[in-house]
């Protein structure tokens, strides 16, 4: 007799969605692949799943509920999670090297010590506000990151640590860096973290933390600064040009 698609999709769903015992069983990478067959272009709900340590590369996540998921330790390279829904998601020490981004929502999601390299973020040369992900409150400390955020929400988010430091020997093809153009980064922290050269222009980042990062070099033009603290930072060579600077606390250089 032969097999339906039917048949075949019921093993998944009691897998996916029946009984809090199962709920909490480790998904592997060929479950999580199946999974995402048998939606069939739906958008498969992954939310409070484990997939810790899964070799989940070139998965297209589109559309994904993995709210509360724990993708720690994941390959999740090339992985796109257009429009997918990652609130509160674990994906620490994570690897999103060229993962797309794409309307994703990372509220308070934990991405610490996550590789976050070559990422992309839009389907043309540039960020536009349609496209923009979302990171309010997430934790991306001790990341490794080199993403053009520009025009994110990332209100909040958690920076500390983080390693987005210009390579300059690494630069043979043209500059390519951290960018925050645009951003709303009210009350985000960047508490000692690498930041050389990262692009900040007309970045909204009042109350910021910078207190002992590494700003050299760091664009700050137009940016807004009000009450954001530099302690301890280092700023040699970076531009603050425009910059709206009331309230800055520990910043080297005199206000315009």
């Amino acid at each position: 007799m032969p097999i339906s698609r039917r048949t075949i999709a019921l093993p998944l769903a009691m897998l996916l969605g029946m009984g809090p015992a199962l709920a909490d069983k480790h998904l592997g990478a060929d479950q999580v692949r199946a999974a995402v067959a048998a939606a069939h272009g739906g958008r498969v709900d992954l939310s409070g799943k484990d997939m810790s340590g899964d070799d989940l590369s070139e998965l297209d996540l589109s559309g994904a509920n993995l709210t509360g998921a724990d993708l720690s330790r994941a390959n999740l390279h090339g992985v796109k999670l257009v429009d997918s829904d990652l609130t509160g998601a674990r994906l620490v020490n994570a690897d999103l090297t060229f993962a797309w981004f794409i309307r994703a929502n990372f509220t308070h999601a934990d991405l610490h010590g996550a590789t976050l390299q070559t990422v992309v973020t839009s389907r043309g040369m540039e960020n536009t506000k349609d496209q923009a992900a979302k990171f309010v409150g997430a934790d991306l400390s001790d990341t490794h990151t080199t993403v053009h955020f520009s025009l994110y929400d990332m209100r909040g988010a958690n920076f500390s640590h983080a390693d987005m430091t210009v390579v300059m020997a690494n630069q043979s093809m043209g500059l390519l860096r951290t960018e925050f153009n645009g951003c709303d980064l009210d009350g985000a922290n960047f508490a000692a973290a690498g930041l050389g050269h990262v692009a900040f222009h007309f970045a909204r980042l009042h109350g910021a933390n910078f207190r002992g990062a590494d700003l050299t070099k760091a664009e700050f033009i137009g940016a807004y600064l009000d009450n954001a603290d530099f302690t301890g930072a280092k700023t040699d060579g970076a531009d603050f040009e425009s910059a709206t600077l009331t309230g800055v606390k520990g910043l080297k250089i005199a206000p315009p």
